[in-house]
């Protein structure tokens, strides 16, 4: 595990690693990028190496190993990832807080072959007291220039659609070029050329989480309240009129004397009532495995970790993880392009790795003094050793970035 130093003041919430042509002083060429979204509402671009980047200011940021696991392995330096900068101009100050960022297939770390749209970012801002969040897209058709001309690379950031209401998390539903978007007010999609807004979606209880499945129709959500419904998304652009309401029961967390812990809460939508399951605490998390779409991982904000199968949804999880800690903060879970394992921060500052096929608690360290609450895997066909031994070994590392609001972490393992 390698700690950049300097990254303190950076404050990590969203992150994706892409591998985007850009403009140097030896001409275009193929580069490792990192996109991150902070706190403080900054959105910005940072370079994996130095080879070819105009410097002209800026910050560059060494890797320090603060942990080695590997036995018998003493020269922590042997396998040292790339400095990472960060250019001058490489940040803009958006509105408000990133509270998502999500790319087309063509960058996923996921993906096999280039999705059917071209390489765009999709990020949306949470919003503030005094404005609702919005929605961006960010275009890799042409190459990025990161150095004197950064600034027509940010003009690129269109402005999609503004919302009175809070914008927790987005989905890039590619094949309709359009977001699927999670708010204080229910769920909505929208068209990423022309900002048109259909809700799908309406509920009292805030969509905290999302993710689309069954080949892009539905979308699983994720409420405050605890439940996960999903929602067919397709149907009826413009108005909810025509859609029926929902009556729901749910388990309350807070027992009142002399009544039942069963609640009820009403949604309006294209729901599947039978597909509803309700985990103990607010969904911090949802991610759905790419071998069989089926099967999906989340996790709540009182530590609950669970895989469920669509299927069979009324039997409950097929597997739970045990060690996870959080009360109150959305920490992303994050699951290697294998789909061996899924990796998260806790609430304790903690590092945790389990099987997702057994459950068994592989990792659980602690190198951060904040919570790890994003992380990215390094995309397909990425790696970040020297240029000169810049090719893949049968046994090559997977890498993950880390996040957080003390800083950037890389790890790597074998």
């Amino acid at each position: 595990v390698w700690k950049y130093q300097g990254t303190e003041k950076t404050r990590i919430c969203a992150m994706e690693h892409i591998k985007v042509d850009v403009q140097t002083a030896e001409g275009q060429c193929e580069t490792d990028l990192l996109l991150t979204g902070s706190t403080n509402g900054s959105v910005s671009f940072s370079r994996i190496g130095t080879v070819g980047l105009y410097m002209d200011g800026g910050a560059t940021w060494m890797p320090d190993c603060v942990r080695n696991y590997v036995k018998g392995k003493t020269d922590k330096h042997n396998d040292m990832p790339q400095p990472v900068v960060r250019p001058n101009g490489g940040s803009l100050l958006m509105s408000s807080r990133i509270s998502c960022l999500r790319l087309s297939p063509k960058f996923s770390s996921h993906a096999v072959n280039d999705g059917p749209v071209p390489g765009h970012a999709l990020l949306t801002t949470l919003g503030s007291e005094s404005s609702g969040g919005s929605i961006y897209t960010l275009g890799f058709v042409e190459p990025l220039d990161l150095g004197p001309g950064i600034l027509g690379t940010w003009s690129r950031l269109e402005e999609v659609a503004s919302f009175r209401c809070t914008l927790w998390t987005a989905e890039y539903d590619y094949n309709r070029h359009q977001a699927i978007i999670g708010t204080n007010l229910g769920g909505a999609s929208v068209d990423l050329e022309t900002g048109a807004t259909s809700w799908f979606l309406r509920c009292k209880s805030d969509v905290f989480a999302q993710q689309i499945v069954n080949s892009g129709n539905e979308v699983l959500c994720g409420l405050r309240n605890g439940a996960i419904v999903t929602v067919d998304f397709r149907e009826r652009r413009g108005r909810l009129s025509g859609r029926r309401t929902h009556r729901i029961s749910y388990t309350s967390p807070i027992k009142k004397v002399g009544s039942s812990d069963k609640e009820w809460f009403k949604l309006t939508g294209n729901i599947y009532p039978s597909h509803t399951i309700r985990m103990p605490s607010s969904i911090s998390c949802l991610v759905s495995l790419q071998f069989d779409e089926q099967y999906f991982l989340a996790s709540s904000l009182d530590g609950s970790m669970r895989l469920y199968d669509r299927r069979l949804l009324q039997r409950g999880s097929v597997q739970s993880y045990e060690g996870h800690v959080n009360s109150h903060t959305h920490i992303q879970l994050g699951v290697d392009p294998s789909e061996r394992f899924v990796m998260s921060g806790g609430e304790d500052c903690k590092l945790r790795l389990w099987s997702i096929k057994s459950g068994e608690l592989l990792l659980e360290d602690k190198f951060s003094d904040s919570v790890l609450s994003t992380m990215c895997y390094q995309t397909s066909g990425s790696s970040f050793k020297p240029p000169k031994e810049n090719q893949y070994k049968h046994d090559s590392p997977l890498g993950a970035w880390l996040g957080s609001r003390e800083g950037l972490f890389y790890m790597q393992w074998l």
